[in-house]
């Protein structure tokens, strides 16, 4: 049944959803699933297989900082309003122990923050060793929200890629294992998400009226991301850039992309620096003779049930271990540098309201207005022009200013 589920990955993530060189954001499919050959059932499915193993990872990890170790990973979100950032910490980091996670999220900066060196918040929230670090937006509001508000100059927003590469480096170098997912979501999805927060009143606090003024500098936002991909997607931290129209999509591949970095850490339980043997004769000391005679019993089935876990476990990281390894095929749009694009299958069934509604169940409301509303076929390149035309903007500072947004409340929402 494993063998079954992981050959749905025709590629793996790490080589299908990576910005390399030729990354193009204009042309990017925000509806694909990149490298999956199932449906979102089965992706259900197969996350829930891959948590088991993620459980076992992430203790792995967890122990090996409590008992000195130096490694850490930390999971970097990124995102525009509704691609779904929340719902990875939900459903992806919700199959881990909770106790071996550190969640920060960052915002509008505190008055202590803007204080300080925009680095300075986030080398205080970086996950101690044995932790894995998940970042809801991160140092990279830095280079986009301020970019296009217009908060700092360009020279000043400009040179903290190559300073973020910097910083990123270090933190590898001290054994922290990097992971940067950034979730992009389409438009005319955007726009329905966005108006489904205002049709379910159970929705209404997750709502910001600030959410259309960001919308509205789209263009600028999708030119700030092109750059931030350009400049800082590097050996020891690279983007990967998901779809983000449907959901399930991209929790399945983050989890993938998680469940690498834990499996090449390859750590194993730690060892004690006692012997067992002495202090379970201490230990017996303060038993009675029929808690020993108790134990003793069913020492050999425990050792058992334990020998037969690590099997199994060896079984799946090694499967794992060999998807990971498993290159995109070379059709001519591989080999074009596009991303492969859903199949007829996969698009009639998971364009869904339960996608869209991260899951929850909808009010006949909700799904009335879905059914009645009908994506342009227009629309259906509105990124890549959208794109296009940001990277055009770039090209000369009077053209982007042009394409920023006043500041007035821009200014006092971001804070920066």
């Amino acid at each position: 049944m494993a063998d079954v589920a992981e050959n749905l990955w025709t590629a793996h993530p790490t080589h299908t959803l990576r910005a390399g060189t030729d990354f193009d954001l204009a042309a990017f499919d925000r509806n694909g699933t990149p490298g999956w050959a199932g449906d979102k059932r089965q992706a259900k499915a197969f996350m829930a297989q891959r948590g088991k193993l993620l459980s076992e990872l992430q203790e792995r990890l967890f122990a090996d900082g409590r008992t000195g170790g130096d490694r850490s990973v930390l999971l970097v979100v990124q995102g525009l309003d509704t691609a779904g950032k929340g719902g990875i910490v939900r459903h992806v980091l919700g199959m881990v122990d909770p106790q071996g996670v550190s969640l920060r999220s960052f915002g509008v900066p505190t008055a202590e923050e803007k204080r300080h060196h925009y680095l300075w918040r986030i080398r205080r929230a970086l996950p101690e060793a044995g932790r894995i670090g998940v970042f809801d937006r991160s140092h990279y509001e830095d280079v986009l929200v301020v970019r296009v508000e217009d908060l700092v100059d360009e020279d000043v927003w400009s040179g903290r890629f190559d300073e973020i590469n910097r910083f990123e480096q270090k933190l590898a170098d001290s054994g922290t294992t990097i992971i940067k997912v950034a979730l992009m979501v389409s438009y005319e999805e955007q726009g329905l998400r966005l108006m489904e927060r205002l049709d379910r009143p159970d929705k209404y606090w997750k709502f910001n009226p600030g959410d259309v003024d960001t919308r509205k500098s789209w263009d600028a936002y999708q030119a700030a991301y092109s750059d931030v991909f350009a400049r800082t997607s590097t050996d020891v931290a690279p983007w990967h850039v998901i779809p983000a129209d449907r959901k399930w999509y991209s929790r399945l591949a983050v989890t993938e992309l998680l469940t690498k970095a834990l499996v090449d850490l390859d750590l194993d339980w730690p060892r004690p620096r006692w012997k067992v043997e002495t202090q379970k004769r201490r230990l017996a000391a303060t038993m009675s003779e029929a808690s020993v005679a108790e134990a003793e019993a069913s020492a050999g089935q425990t050792l058992a049930e334990v020998r037969a876990a690590e099997a199994q476990f060896d079984a799946a990281v090694a499967r794992a271990a060999a998807l990971a390894q498993r290159p995109p095929a070379q059709t001519p749009a591989a080999a074009s540098g596009d991303r492969p694009g859903p199949t007829d299958e996969t698009v009639k069934d998971e364009v869904s309201t339960k996608d869209r509604a991260d899951d929850a169940d909808q009010t006949a409301a909700g799904d009335g207005r879905r059914q009645a509303q009908k994506r342009p076929k227009a629309k259906k390149s509105a990124d890549g022009q959208k794109a296009k035309k940001g990277k055009d903007r770039r090209r000369s500072k009077k053209g982007e200013k042009a394409a920023k947004t006043k500041k007035g409340k821009k200014k006092a929402s971001v804070g920066r």
